[in-house]
Parts: structure tokens; C-alpha cells; sequence
């Protein structure tokens, strides 16, 4: 008996041995991207006009017609407190990293945005809400791109040529980042560790895929993380083996850091010490994703990458 073919839309064998022949900057044999969530601000709350309350969080609570005040203060300890630990961290070991922040936070603490780019740092997109963008109309999702691009230029001074939609993206997402033109790259995927590019309509785009198992946020209930010295241990694992296998192939390693959860007192001690790992190593390159997507480009043979006029259907 036969079978009608499956239709699937997935590259599920990806590179499959074949390396493509990209050597990064001055022969690094690694590329390690941080990234820093910016998220304080930007999660739903009835007193930003949102439908509810966020309830994501290390005490998962929902509280429901009337202002979250103690989540709020969650959230707040990240801007007070959490953003000088990791700040102060990363300028330890001169590590330049990307900011993934949504366009309400910086909003919210422009002073965050400002810091960043004087230390060096990319202030890249996290759309302008924290909220996932699956099933949302193609018109909104449009003008959440715009908003988002407009209050990260405000407070960057730049606009931002990267961007990553909290964990589940609309079928439409891609595209309408490449219609609009102002970005170099996404991180929307987690299925390797090398970059690639998509395209879609004709336009190509830099995938860097991002990672929830070298992440933070497995601090939260079941997660994982209990002590500061698992996310340092687990997160050395990984770049131990990516750094092996970047002698025959190019690898990045993915770090994701949030500035309400390794930002505490007893966990920032685990982020030094990763620092201080890796940066025992030679050949290891500490970029920022940009610096990452654009060198993609080129070790692919592919033009610099310039950005287009957004068009004006992408309005604020």
C-alpha cells in the first residue's frame, strides 16, 4: 500500500556535516554571543493599559481586576538592582554584549539604553511588548515592529537591526522584518548552533539561532537551575564542546541572561564565573549578534548588508 507524501516546510537535516567555509574574525575558533533581556516594564500589566496581569514568574500567581503590585516589584528589581550586577560583570572582562529589549522597557528606563551604548553594547529588538506574536493580525503585528523599532531608536539613538519575538513568532514574522528592511538579522530559531540564512519573497536574512537551555531563565520552578554554580556549570559544558567542534566548523554559543533573574545577589556570582571560563580560552570571540550576522555575510560571500527605507505601511 502507498501513502500520500507528508508535506513538512522544515530543514530538519540543516548543515548534516557539510560546514559551510566561514572562519570567524582573526581565526576565532568561537563565537559567544550574550544576551541581555530587556523585559522590565514591558510585561503585561493592567496598569500599562494591557488586558491582564503577568504571571510568569519564580512565584507563579495570577491576580486578576485589579494592578499586580507585587509582580510589578519582581519586574522592578531588575531596573534597580539587576542591570548594574550584569553591567558591571560584563565590563569586568571587557565583553560586549547584545541587549534584547522590548521597545516599552526602554521606555520605561531609556537610562538602560543610554549605558549600554556607551559601554559598547548592541541594543537589539525584543518587540515592544513582552508577548508572543503567534495569530496576531498581520496589521497589528506591523505596527508592533514599528513601535518597537521607533521607541529603540529613541532611546538608543539607533535603530535596531535584529529581532527576537518572545518564544513563539506569527507564520508572518520573517517576512514582514524583511518588507520593513531595517534588519540584518533574527533569532527566531533554536534548531543549531551556526548561523544561516532564510529567505523569504526573494530577500535573505541571517538566522542566529538563540538557546533556552544556556539561559537564566532556568532558574524559574522546574527549570532546572537551583544554585548560581548550576547555570555556570551547565553553561561551561556547552562551551567546552562548542569550542572543541569550532576547530573543524564554525560554532556560537548563545548565553541568555535576564536582568531580574541572574541579576539577584546569590545567582551573579555564577555569570562571573562563565565570564572567567571562557575568557581563559584563546581564539575566543566575545560579539555582538550584529557583529556576528554581518560576519556571516561575508564568510558567505554575500554583499554588506545595508538597510532599506521602512515602508510606510509600517507606521507608528
Amino acid at each position: 500500500m502507498t501513502y500520500p507524501p507528508i508535506p513538512l516546510d522544515r530543514d530538519m537535516r540543516g548543515y548534516h556535516g557539510a560546514e559551510p567555509p566561514v572562519r570567524w574574525p582573526n581565526g576565532a575558533q568561537l563565537a559567544v554571543s550574550i544576551v541581555v533581556n530587556i523585559e522590565e516594564g514591558a510585561e503585561l500589566s493592567l496598569a500599562a493599559g494591557d488586558a491582564s496581569n503577568e504571571f510568569i514568574y519564580e512565584a507563579v500567581e495570577r491576580v486578576e481586576g485589579s494592578r499586580d503590585l507585587c509582580m510589578e516589584s519582581h519586574y522592578t528589581y531588575g531596573t534597580r538592582r539587576g542591570w548594574g550586577r550584569i553591567r558591571k560583570a560584563l565590563s569586568a572582562h571587557a565583553v560586549q554584549a547584545t541587549l534584547n529589549a522590548c521597545g516599552r522597557a526602554l521606555h520605561h528606563s531609556p537610562w538602560i539604553a543610554a549605558e549600554a551604548v556607551a559601554d559598547g553594547h548592541e541594543v537589539s529588538s525584543h518587540g515592544w511588548r513582552w508577548e508572543r506574536q503567534v495569530n496576531m493580525p498581520e496589521a497589528e503585528e506591523r505596527q508592533v515592529i514599528a513601535r518597537a523599532v521607533s521607541a529603540i531608536t529613541t532611546a538608543a539613538g539607533t535603530p535596531p537591526v535584529g529581532w527576537h519575538t518572545r518564544s513563539a513568532t506569527s507564520v508572518n514574522t520573517r517576512r514582514l522584518l524583511l518588507e520593513h528592511g531595517g534588519f540584518l538579522y533574527d533569532s527566531n530559531a533554536y534548531d543549531d548552533d551556526t548561523p544561516y540564512m532564510a529567505s523569504v519573497a526573494g530577500r535573505e536574512i541571517v538566522v542566529l539561532p538563540y538557546a533556552f537551555d544556556t539561559n537564566d531563565m532556568r532558574f524559574q520552578p522546574g527549570g532546572g537551575f537551583v544554585q548560581a554554580d548550576d547555570f555556570a556549570r551547565y553553561c561551561m559544558a556547552a562551551f567546552d564542546q562548542l569550542y572543541a567542534e569550532g576547530a573543524h566548523g564554525p560554532r556560537m554559543l548563545s548565553i541568555g541572561l535576564h536582568l531580574r533573574i541572574i541579576g539577584r545577589p546569590a545567582r551573579i556570582g555564577g555569570l562571573e564565573r562563565l565570564l572567567e571560563h571562557m575568557a581563559r580560552h584563546q581564539g575566543v570571540w566575545f560579539a555582538t549578534r550584529r557583529q556576528i550576522a554581518e560576519a556571516w555575510r561575508t564568510g558567505m560571500g554575500l554583499a554588506p548588508w545595508v538597510p532599506r527605507p521602512a515602508l510606510s505601511i509600517f507606521e507608528v
